[in-house]
């Protein structure tokens, strides 16, 4: 059978030399996750879990792999600056650890945070079982490209027992290069047995680029531990990100996830969690604003392995100009999962003529005595709130920005840190339209 022809995409990364670490097992997984994707290529809309979200101009692209003077680029720390929030960080610049940028200087006792590529010098073994991993879903082209080509990322290990209280953050910045770049981050995140962790990751942009960037992160929740995920994307306007997070929760371990998507051009966040221990709970909470011609494309997949597990999901999307929004949320409950408890809900506003939003819940249930629902709207704002405010003398145009910026707020509301919870108010603020 003969292969479809290369398009520049795959040519050009198919062909990139891969980077060698002298460590075999690693160089091995990293030949095979590129060959794998030499072979498959990017995935299509026949492929179930991209339908809504076609990659026929990003093929037609081609990208340099890695960026030798990521060093040297100059970027303004106070983009990133966030009042309340000044704790230890670790700031990559295309994909590159930046120690002078980086705050490792007073890290809480019971925390280890190193980049991977110091990581993989000190303990190779101890990465082995994350790193050689092979990817063989259809749609894994980006994956396979992260397997490939991720020399650089975080490894956090929080102690059993220990309680960080303030948040510990990781910045991935792409910055203008003179010419487009693929780089990649591969982050790995364990918190140990009835500790507690905030961890907030932030995408931003610096400069004029286009370039692609992949993330692939595993989160591992020990029993009785917490974890606090806030992620705030804000990348590059002409950027493509594509992010994995995979999240593993044991026994009583308690999760809660908080997503605010409003930068990039193409823009996909693959989250997956396995509730593998009883009484396990997963919470999500994010909203995604695409305008212009902004895709954003979240895929949200959670399973229910365990008896008495909870997930609860509540997901807004405010879709503006040309701008198309995608959310799939599915629930598998297992076999065996008895007495698991899930609820997603995702609701959905089109501020124009011309935005797009497709969702699609999903939900499959394999076990007995099982509490779940789902559900998603899409529509525009409510026309009786907007004649009860006008009505009360307030302007249309602010009257709509209130009923939309409430909106958008709720999924923020049960964030328990009240210093982000106000930075996300201010980045939603100014995001909307007035």
């Amino acid at each position: 059978m003969n292969q479809p022809a290369r398009t520049p995409f795959v040519a050009a990364l198919a062909d990139a030399p891969l980077p060698a670490s002298g460590i075999a097992w690693l160089d091995q997984a990293r030949r095979g996750n590129l060959e794998a994707f030499a072979d498959a290529g990017l995935p299509d809309t026949r492929v179930e879990a991209w339908k809504y979200t076609a990659l026929r101009a990003l093929a037609q692209r081609s990208f340099a792999v890695g960026d030798a003077q990521a060093c040297e680029r100059v970027v303004d720390p106070s983009a990133w600056a966030m009042a309340g929030i000044d704790g230890p960080a670790l700031v990559f610049v295309n994909g590159v650890f930046r120690g002078d940028l980086s705050v490792l200087d007073a890290l809480p006792a019971g925390v280890s945070l190193q980049p991977l590529s110091r990581a993989l010098v000190d303990e190779p073994e101890a990465l082995r079982f994350a790193m050689s991993r092979h990817y063989r879903e259809p749609g894994d082209a980006f994956a396979r490209l992260n397997g490939a080509f991720a020399t650089d990322g975080t490894v956090l290990r929080v102690a059993a027992g220990a309680r960080i209280a303030a948040p510990l953050r990781v910045l991935s910045i792409g910055a203008a290069a003179g010419h487009d770049l693929a780089w990649h981050g591969r982050h790995l995140v364990e918190v140990g047995e009835g500790a507690e962790l905030t961890w907030v990751e932030q995408h931003l942009g610096s400069g004029e680029q286009a370039h692609l960037a992949t993330q692939l992160t595993d989160f591992t929740v020990h029993a009785d531990a917490t974890l606090h995920h806030v992620v705030l994307q804000q990348a590059g306007a002409g950027s493509s990100l594509v992010r994995r997070s995979h999240y593993r929760l044991d026994a009583r371990a308690r999760a809660h996830l908080h997503v605010l998507e409003l930068g990039g051009l193409l823009v996909r966040h693959d989250l997956r969690a396995e509730l593998v221990g009883d009484a396990a709970a997963f919470h999500t909470h994010g909203a995604f604003l695409p305008d212009g011609r902004q895709h954003m494309d979240t895929q949200l997949a959670i399973h229910h392995q365990a008896r008495q597990t909870v997930s609860t999901s509540t997901w807004r999307g405010v879709a503006s100009g040309r701008g198309r929004g995608v959310f799939r949320g599915a629930i598998v409950v297992n076999a065996g999962a008895d007495g698991a408890d899930a609820s997603l809900g995702n609701k959905n506003l089109l501020l124009s003529a011309q935005a797009e939003i497709d969702t699609k819940p999903e939900l499959e249930i394999y076990a007995d005595e099982v509490k779940a629902a789902h559900g998603a709207t899409v529509g525009q704002l409510d026309e009786r709130a907007l004649f009860y405010l006008r009505s009360r003398g307030i302007p249309q145009a602010q009257a709509r920005t209130l009923l939309t910026t409430a909106f958008a707020r709720a999924p923020f509301e049960s964030l328990a840190d009240a210093a982000l919870r106000e930075h996300i108010q201010q980045l939603l603020l100014a995001r909307l339209p007035d």
